[in-house]
């Protein structure tokens, strides 16, 4: 498999027949039930994960080791074995066949080098990477996860995963991946999973006791859909260090309106009025910014350690596109923190009973959904190679969508990615410069 990048390099990546890897030993069957917070985010999740070179142990047995822990690791996280299908009340839900994990083997003829900056991803080699389906029509018709070893010439190799959202928030997918990797080196689970969705079920009578505005319908006033149609998408990707995201917090309470800010309630609460800004949005264009919140610990009693499944819910701030520019950078962030404030037992509950009574999914007419990747524990994920030199998404976010990637060296910086067209990413660009 071959292709040119955008720079005219011809990036090879030879890869075998695909092969299913079952479950090392006997499993359970029959239907696994998916939780509500599952059901609203069955999208695919594709990361790349680099591994140097090691001199004492060659990465020419990287896929045997990495495929053997797979088969042994399926038989604590059998569900991944099955496929997805719907249930009688309409709803996705896991069919454990044991059948298996779908696994490729590939050759890259190339340094390792040549993947690039993964807080920018160049989608046309990252997706060589990967194993995926473009030509599916429904989540069905995918597999809930596929892996992916491709050695490159320096010794070093890429681990390239697909995962099905509704199987694992990005928490979870790091506590599945790491576990795999205690299973390679030969160790015991740190932390076996706890697989009972039924954690999060709903109640009866469902109890909608709060607005939920991430379902809410906009109107699209300010013409951003034929923006997004028109002109080209341009991706960018932005360093916030530490004292760029220190003069920021200084910039929200300079007027005391809030005391304090973590870096994740400024730098979202600026992003979202800059991107407004940029897109020209109308003074009086509803305009929503969503983000999950993990909800492990706000539950009464809390999600129990090793849950295995979402345990994220969307929370919402929403107001006008003028209140939120002529006010200042404070009133971003007191919204911001009030939406975190919000997600108590109480509310949790009642967005599980919510998508229980209407099966409302989020609208995105102008927002920004931002998602977060600096809590990822990437440097605890080892397959006997040591922990990755670089990892990240494989590919670009929707238009909706800016993603928050940590910095692997010196771990205080964040980096921004999201996508514009062009117009508004020029005045993008201009406006965050702080």
């Amino acid at each position: 498999m071959e292709g040119l990048c955008k720079n005219g390099e011809i990036f090879t990546v030879t890869k075998s027949e695909p092969v299913l890897v079952p479950p090392a030993g006997k499993t359970d069957e029959g239907f696994y039930f998916l939780s509500n917070l599952d059901q609203n985010i069955a999208v695919i999740m594709e990361t790349v994960y680099c591994f140097k070179a090691d001199e004492t142990k060659k990465s020419d047995y990287a896929s045997d080791i990495i495929k053997q822990a797979l088969a042994k690791i399926l038989v604590h996280f059998y569900p991944f074995a099955g496929h997805l299908t719907i249930s009688s009340e309409g709803k996705l839900i896991v069919k454990c066949t044991g059948e298996g994990v779908m696994f490729v083997e590939a050759v890259a003829d190339h340094e390792m080098d040549v993947v690039g900056d993964l807080t920018m991803p160049n989608i046309h080699k990252l997706e060589k990477l990967v194993h995926t389906f473009s030509g599916a029509r429904s989540p069905l018709e995918v597999p809930l996860f596929t892996v992916q070893v491709t050695r490159f010439k320096c010794g070093g190799f890429v681990l390239g995963l697909a995962m099905n959202h509704c199987m694992a928030d990005g928490i979870c997918a790091m506590e599945f991946i790491r576990s795999w990797g205690e299973i390679a080196r030969g160790l015991p689970l740190t932390i076996p999973p706890l697989l009972d969705r039924t954690l999060l079920i709903s109640r009866q009578p469902p109890k909608i006791e709060f607005p939920h505005h991430e379902f809410s319908e906009m109107t699209d006033i300010s013409n951003l859909s034929s923006l997004f149609q028109e002109k080209k998408i341009l991706y960018q990707s932005f360093c916030f260090d530490h004292e760029k995201l220190n003069q920021l917090k200084k910039l929200a309470m300079e007027d005391g309106i809030i005391k304090n800010c973590t870096n994740f309630t400024v730098l979202s609460a600026f992003v979202w009025r800059a991107r407004s800004k940029a897109l020209k949005m109308e003074p009086n264009q509803q305009t929503k910014l969503l983000f999950a919140v993990d909800v492990r610990s706000k539950l009464n009693p809390n999600l129990p350690t090793g849950y295995f499944g979402n345990g994220i819910v969307l929370t919402c701030c929403l107001c006008t596109s003028g209140e939120l520019l002529e006010n200042p950078l404070s009133f971003a962030v007191k919204l911001v923190q009030n939406a975190i404030k919000l997600v108590t037992d109480d509310y949790i509950r009642s967005v599980i009973d919510c998508f229980e009574v209407t099966r409302a999914r989020p609208s995105l007419t102008a927002t920004l959904l931002i998602t977060t990747w600096t809590r990822m524990a990437f440097h605890s994920i080892d397959f006997g190679w040591g922990k990755p030199k670089k990892s990240g998404p494989a590919n670009l976010p929707g238009k909706e969508v800016a993603v928050f990637l940590p910095d692997g060296k010196e771990k205080k910086s964040t980096y921004l990615l999201l996508g514009l067209p062009a117009p508004a990413m020029k005045i993008f660009q201009e406006l965050i410069q702080v």
